[in-house]
C-alpha cells in the first residue's frame, strides 16, 4: 500500500487530509510540527510526503532542505498559503517536486499526487540499478539517484535527477521549456520557465567543464534546451 507522511499544524486541516486520503487507500501517518515531521522522514519510510511551509519549530523548507542533504529522494509536496513566485521557486529549488497553494481542493490535490507517484514509480521500473552513465563530468545512477565526480558524490536533489534524465532520454533533441514543465513537474504544476532556467543552470555547474561555457546542455534561444550525446 501507498504509505503517505502529511506534515501539517492546522490540526482541521491535518485531519482532513488524513481522512481523504485514507479513502483513497493511501496509508497515512501524520504530524503536527516540524521536528516530529523530520523523525518521522528519517525513521520511516514513505512513498511521498505532503508538507506544509509554515511549521513550528522547524519551517517545511529546512525539512525539506534537510532531507534533500541526506540524501532522501522520497517525492514532496509544499503546501502553504503563500502565492508569492519567489517562494514557489524557492521551494522547487530546496528540492521539492510540487508546490500547491491553500486554499485547494481535494480534486486537484489527488491528482497531483497520482502524477507524482506514476512517475517516480515509472521510473522505479525503467531504470536498471546496475546502469550508470557518464554525463559530462558526473556519474549518474538514476536509479538509485546517485551521482559522483572523480570518486566524490555529488548531491542532488530529487528534481535535478528528473530533469537531467528526461534530457538524457531526448539526447540530441531540441525541448521545449514548456515540454519539459510538463513532463517533469508535470501539468498541474505552477512552475515556471523560470524555475526551469535555474534548473539548467543547476545542473550545468555539476556536469560542464566550463559552466559559463556549455558544450553538453546547450540553450536553444526562444526555444529551450538541447543535450548532445
Amino acid at each position: 500500500m501507498t504509505k503517505i507522511l502529511v506534515v501539517e499544524d492546522e490540526m482541521p486541516m491535518l485531519q482532513g487530509l488524513k481522512d481523504n486520503l485514507e479513502l483513497e487507500s493511501y496509508e497515512v501517518e501524520t504530524a503536527s510540527e516540524g521536528k516530529s515531521g523530520l523523525e518521522k522522514i528519517r525513521n520511516g519510510q514513505f512513498d511521498l510526503i505532503l508538507l506544509d511551509v509554515m511549521l513550528p519549530g522547524v519551517s517545511g523548507f529546512d525539512i525539506c532542505k534537510t532531507i534533500r542533504k541526506e540524501n532522501n529522494t522520497t517525492p514532496v509536496i509544499l503546501l502553504t498559503a503563500k502565492g508569492e513566485e519567489i517562494d514557489k521557486v524557492l521551494g522547487l529549488e530546496l528540492g521539492a517536486d510540487d508546490y500547491i497553494t491553500k486554499p485547494f481542493s481535494l480534486r486537484e490535490l489527488l491528482a497531483r499526487i497520482k502524477t507524482i507517484l506514476r512517475r517516480t514509480d515509472v521510473g522505479k521500473k525503467d531504470s536498471d540499478n546496475s546502469v550508470v552513465i557518464t554525463i559530462g563530468k558526473l556519474k549518474v545512477n538514476f536509479a538509485n539517484y546517485e551521482a559522483y565526480s572523480e570518486n566524490t558524490e555529488v548531491k542532488m536533489s530529487h528534481k535535478e535527477f528528473e530533469l537531467l534524465k528526461y534530457l538524457w532520454n531526448h539526447k540530441n533533441q531540441v525541448i521545449a521549456r514548456n515540454e519539459l514543465m510538463d513532463s517533469v513537474w508535470g501539468i498541474e504544476s505552477d512552475v515556471t520557465t523560470r524555475t526551469v532556467d535555474n534548473f539548467i543552470v543547476k545542473l550545468r555547474q555539476k556536469i560542464e567543464s566550463n559552466p559559463n561555457e556549455p558544450k553538453i546542455i546547450l540553450t536553444v534561444h526562444g526555444i529551450g534546451y538541447k543535450m548532445l550525446g
